[in-house]
C-alpha cells in the first residue's frame, strides 16, 4: 500500500496553562511563535507556520495529531478510507487556516487525527534568535491506545502507514510514513486513549547539554536520558512540560531503505534486567514515571 502520509505535520494541545506553556516552548525547548490569538498560540522550530497548537482550554490534553500528506488528492483519499475503516469524520476542512485541505476523524477507540497538506515552510529561513535550544522540527509522537493493534490497522487502512517495530505483546509498536524514518508514530498499550509525548529533532549532541542546563535555570531536570534507542537508532532526552505532558529530544533516526522488502522487526525479549539494551542501547533503564505517564486525549462527549 503506497504511504498517504509523509511525517508529522503538527501537535495540538488544549492547555489550561497557556502562558506556562508558551514560555516553556519558547525559553526551553527555543521555538518561535508565529501567530497568536484569542483561538491559541501557533509555535514552530523553524520557517514553518505551525508545528505545535496550544488552545487554551479547561484542561490540560491531547486535542490533535496532525498527519501530513504531500497533495490534496492524497487527503482525499484518506477521507475516502475513513468510514471502511470503522472510524468517523470529524471536519473536512483544514483545522489551520495556512493549509489548502484538511481532514479530521476520530478513532472508535477514542484518538483523533487530522490528515492535512503540508504547512507552509520559508525553507530558506530556517534559524531565528532564541532564548531555548533551538530544535531542528517537529518530529514524531507516541500515543496511547487501548486496542494497538486495532489503531495501527487504522493507520494503515486510511494513511498508508507501516509497522516498522513492535514489542511482541504490543506494548510498544511503531509505524512509518512516506518520509521512511523509523517511526513518526509510536503506539502504547493502555488502559485509555492518550499521548505519551511529542517529540522536536535535536541534530547536535551537544543540544542536551544546553537542555539539561536551561532546565535547571527553570528548577527542572531532565526525566530521562540522554540515552540511544534501539527502535529508531535515534539519541534522546525527556522532560516533562508546564501542562505535564512529555517532551522529548531526539536525534535523527534511521530510515526504512528498501520499503518493499522490509520486515519489522519483533522484540522478544521483555523481561528485565535482559530487555533495558532494546530500548536505550547504552544500558540505563526507562524509570517509572516515564513507563506510567499518561496524557489524556480531548473528550470528544
Amino acid at each position: 500500500m503506497a504511504h498517504i502520509v509523509h511525517a508529522l505535520g503538527h501537535m495540538k494541545l488544549n492547555t489550561n496553562c497557556i502562558e506556562d506553556l508558551v514560555r516553556d516552548s519558547t525559553d526551553i525547548l527555543g521555538l518561535r511563535i508565529t501567530k497568536e490569538s484569542s483561538e491559541g498560540v501557533w509555535l514552530s522550530a523553524n520557517g514553518r507556520q505551525a508545528e505545535l497548537v496550544l488552545i487554551p482550554s479547561n484542561e490540560n490534553s491531547c486535542h490533535t495529531i496532525g498527519l501530513e500528506a504531500l497533495t490534496q488528492s492524497a487527503v482525499r483519499d484518506a477521507a475516502a478510507r475513513v468510514e471502511d475503516a470503522g472510524c468517523m469524520i470529524l471536519s473536512n476542512e483544514a483545522s489551520l487556516d495556512c493549509c489548502q485541505a484538511g481532514i479530521t476523524f476520530k478513532t472508535p477507540e477514542g484518538l483523533r487525527f487530522e490528515i492535512h497538506t503540508p504547512i507552509p515552510d520559508d525553507m530558506y529561513r530556517p534559524r531565528y534568535k532564541t532564548a531555548g535550544v533551538g530544535p531542528r522540527r517537529i518530529d514524531h509522537a507516541n500515543l496511547i491506545s487501548p486496542n494497538p493493534a486495532a489503531t495501527r490497522a487504522q493507520l494503515t487502512a486510511i494513511a498508508g502507514m507501516q509497522l516498522s517495530e513492535r514489542m511482541v505483546n504490543d506494548g510498544l509498536s511503531w509505524m512509518y510514513g512516506g518520509n521512511r524514518q523509523h517511526h513518526i508514530l509510536g503506539v502504547v498499550m493502555g488502559a485509555a486513549p492518550g499521548l505519551h509525548h511529542y517529540s522536536f529533532e535535536f541534530p547536535d549532541f551537544s543540544m542536551y547539554c544546553r537542555l539539561g542546563d536551561l532546565l535547571d535555570q527553570h528548577d527542572r531536570q531532565i526525566m530521562w536520558g540522554p540515552g540511544r534507542h534501539r527502535p529508531g537508532d535515534n539519541t534522546y532526552a525527556y522532560y516533562i512540560d508546564a501542562s505535564g505532558c512529555i517532551v522529548e529530544c531526539s536525534g535523527p533516526m534511521a530510515t526504512v531503505a528498501d520499503d518493499s522488502g522490509f520486515e519489522p522487526r519483533v522484540i522478544t525479549n521483555l523481561a528485565r534486567p535482559g530487555n533495558v539494551r532494546d530500548l536505550n542501547v547504552w544500558g540505563s533503564p526507562a524509570p517509572l514515571e516515564w513507563r506510567e505517564h499518561f496524557f489524556p486525549f480531548q473528550s470528544l462527549g
